[in-house]
This record gives structure tokens, C-alpha cells and sequence, in this order.
């Protein structure tokens, strides 16, 4: 046992569990969005058409927020960016608490999606700069972890939370956005790392413009906007087709801790199960599960058969993860992490907003065929890996040949206030 622990804990920095820390901390209170569309459709009467675009709304807000997030890493700093970005959601995360203006709540999803999406590229950036190339896959999966163990916990919370008071749910999901605030204030320095170029060589271009011209880096974006589109099914319109099942928000809290749990209890062990295979094949039977858990809700309309496919998808979760996070930092050139971070986590708003945009229309008037739909785009992904693995690996290689030295983490200074 004291090996498995050394050999999935030990040797990370300590800026890294600071990061690791923070983001569990607002994970275990980050429950806001996840009911939002409910909360629309229960307490302010809306239609599932209109909740959705609503709550799409967060996700064009964060599609905005990435980009700049990612942006603001590189040139203003890690750190900063962090602070920023949880203030600003701390505060409108409470304001949310207490508005009922329909326009107000709107606006508020948008700028909390900017929010909340600066942080992602910023984040990612900062454990590529401290982590050895040889333990990210590593980091990265125990950040999974982190974020599902954190999730599994809200969800459950959630639940509770959102039966006796959504003013009170959103309160509490605002403050321990605060608390992560004060983590990283407190422990976090910053890691953007300060390079040299050598003698002769050409300046590094700067920008969005060398992440949003690499065809080779953005077919993986697509793959992934694909598999993200899936994925937030989960958060926007399952909810909603356990209600038509006449199952109320405690029934979709606990299947959504259960889904946590299956991550909590297996994801350490991912790494040992998908190591000698390539990347691409095990990102395509992930895709496969996904599909095939999200087409069964198609026959679901009791608990059981809910947990059935959510445990299909959960499963198809987690061995995507740590494949996913260790491409985009293979992918990225070093001066231009955050902006390749940003580019790539706007996949993540851009599903926020289509998911519950066409979701909610689609299970309106498509009912079932819905999730049918749902598994063709799954199944699509799937192959899409296998036919884009092999000049993915090649430009890998090429990245790792012209920077040997690029696996070294940046030195870190001291942690200040």
C-alpha cells in the first residue's frame, strides 16, 4: 500500500497541492451551475427551451473567458489570473443568491461563465510549468480526481441544498468560491516561467494566432468539443429528463455523487491501466463508452436504469482524462501554454452553450431520439481519434526533438501575499 501511495502522491511539488487544494476546495462548493437550469424551470416557472438558453448563456460567457483566461496567463501571470478570476465569481456567484429579475439572472450567468472559465487555462498552465514532463500524466489524473472527488461531494450536498433553498445553494457555492481565493492569495507564487530565447533564434510568435492556425492541435479541439458536448449533458439536460421521469433534484444529486464516487474509488488506478496503450486508442474507447451510456438514457425512466448508464459514462470519464490533459500539454509550445490552454478550454464553454441550447430544444421536441443522437456523436469521436492518433504522435515527437529540455518544471519562487 505504501508503495501505491509513493507511486501515486510522492514526488509532486508543493506548488502544485497548493493548486491541487484550491481546486477542490471550490469544487466541494461548486454546485451552482449544475442546478441552475432546474432552478429556472422549478422556481421561476420557465420552459426547459428557455432555461437552456439561459444557461447557455454561461457557456458564451466562458467561451470569452478562456480565451482571455488564457491570454492574461502568459502575459499578466498565473497568479494574478487565479485571483482575479475567483474574486469576481465569488461575488456574482452571491449575487445570484439574491436577484429574481429574469435579464439580472441572465447577465449573471454570462459574466459568471467568464468567470469561472478564466481559471481553467491559467491553472493548467501553472502544473505543466511545475510538474516534470515524466509525472503529468500523473498530476493530471490526480487533478481528475480532485475535481470528481469534489463534485461527487457538491452534487450530494446539492441535492439537500436545492430541496430546502436555492438562495441558499448558490450562497454557499459563493463562498467556498472565496475560500479559494484566500488558498491561493496565501500559498500559491507564481510559476510563468521566465525564458531566454538562445542566440540566433527566431522570436516566438505570439498571440492566439499560432494556436487558432495549428490544424494538427485544433482537429484534437474538435474531438474534444465533441466529447465535451457529451459530457455536459450530465449538468444541463439530465436533469431535466429525470424530472419528466418524475424524479426530483435528491434523485439527481445522488446519481451525480454516484457518478463521483465511481471516479473517487477507481481513477488512481487509470494510469497503471491505460499506460502501454496509445493515447489515441484508449481517447477512442472513451469516446465509445461515453456514447453508449449517454444512448441509454434513452430507455431509462427509473433510478436504476439511470445508474446504469452513468456508470457506462463514467467509465469512458475517466480513461479520457489523463490522455486528454497530457496531449494539450505535449501540444503546446512553452511560451505560449496559457493561450494554448485558453484555445483548448474553450471547448468546455462552447459545450456549455450548445449542450443545453440544442439539448433543451431537442428533448422538447425530440424526446428520446435525443439521447440517441447523443451516442452517434460519441461514436464519431471515437473514430475520429483513430484516424488523427498517428500525425498527432508525429508532431509530438518533433515538439520533444526540437525542446529536449522542455520537460524540466520552472523554478518557482517563494509563496507571498
Amino acid at each position: 500500500m505504501r508503495g501505491w501511495v509513493r507511486a501515486n502522491l510522492g514526488g509532486l511539488p508543493g506548488t502544485y497541492w497548493y493548486l491541487w487544494t484550491g481546486m477542490l476546495v471550490n469544487k466541494v462548493g461548486g454546485f451552482g451551475i449544475l442546478f441552475l437550469s432546474l432552478y429556472l424551470v422549478v422556481a421561476r416557472g420557465l420552459d426547459p427551451a428557455t432555461a437552456g438558453a439561459v444557461v447557455g448563456l454561461n457557456g458564451l460567457g466562458g467561451a470569452a473567458g478562456v480565451l482571455a483566461g488564457g491570454v492574461l496567463a502568459d502575459h499578466w501571470g498565473r497568479r494574478r489570473t487565479l485571483l482575479a478570476c475567483h474574486a469576481a465569481a465569488a461575488a456574482l456567484m452571491l449575487t445570484l443568491a439574491f436577484v429574481s429579475w429574469l435579464p439580472a439572472i441572465a447577465a449573471i450567468s454570462c459574466l459568471l461563465g467568464a468567470a469561472q472559465a478564466m481559471a481553467g487555462p491559467a491553472l493548467v498552465a501553472a502544473i505543466v510549468d511545475v510538474v516534470p514532463g515524466r509525472d503529468r500524466t500523473r498530476a493530471f489524473n490526480l487533478q481528475f480526481w480532485a475535481f470528481n472527488l469534489g463534485t461527487a461531494a457538491a452534487s450530494l450536498l446539492a441535492g439537500l441544498l436545492a430541496e430546502a433553498s436555492f438562495t441558499l445553494l448558490f450562497a454557499v457555492d459563493g463562498i467556498a468560491t472565496f475560500a479559494t481565493f484566500l488558498v491561493f492569495f496565501f500559498r500559491l507564487p507564481e510559476t510563468l516561467p521566465k525564458r531566454a530565447a538562445p542566440p540566433g533564434a527566431a522570436p516566438e510568435r505570439r498571440g492566439l494566432r499560432t494556436a487558432l492556425t495549428d490544424r494538427i492541435f485544433l482537429v484534437f479541439v474538435g474531438l474534444t468539443l465533441m466529447m465535451a458536448v457529451l459530457t455536459t449533458q450530465s449538468s444541463t439536460i439530465l436533469p431535466l429528463a429525470m424530472k419528466h421521469d418524475h424524479l426530483g433534484p435528491s434523485a439527481y444529486g445522488g446519481l451525480m455523487a454516484y457518478a463521483g464516487a465511481l471516479i473517487v474509488a477507481g481513477q488512481l488506478f487509470v494510469p497503471r491501466l491505460i499506460t502501454t496503450h496509445g493515447k489515441a486508442g484508449v481517447l477512442a474507447v472513451a469516446n465509445a463508452l461515453l456514447a453508449a451510456g449517454f444512448a441509454l438514457v434513452a430507455l431509462a425512466d427509473a433510478v436504476p436504469l439511470y445508474v446504469g448508464a452513468a456508470t457506462i459514462w463514467t467509465a469512458g470519464s475517466m480513461l479520457a482524462a489523463p490522455p486528454n490533459a497530457a496531449i494539450i500539454a505535449e501540444l503546446s509550445p512553452a511560451g505560449l501554454r496559457g493561450r494554448y490552454q485558453g484555445v483548448f478550454y474553450l471547448t468546455f464553454p462552447l459545450a456549455g452553450f450548445i449542450a443545453p441550447a440544442l439539448g433543451g430544444v431537442g428533448l422538447q421536441r425530440l424526446g428520446d431520439l435525443h439521447w440517441a443522437i447523443c451516442g452517434a456523436v460519441g461514436a464519431l469521436a471515437a473514430g475520429g481519434h483513430l484516424l488523427a492518433g498517428p500525425a498527432r504522435e508525429r508532431r509530438v515527437r518533433a515538439l520533444r526533438a526540437a525542446a529536449p529540455d522542455d520537460a524540466t518544471p520552472a523554478s518557482v519562487p517563494a509563496a507571498g501575499g
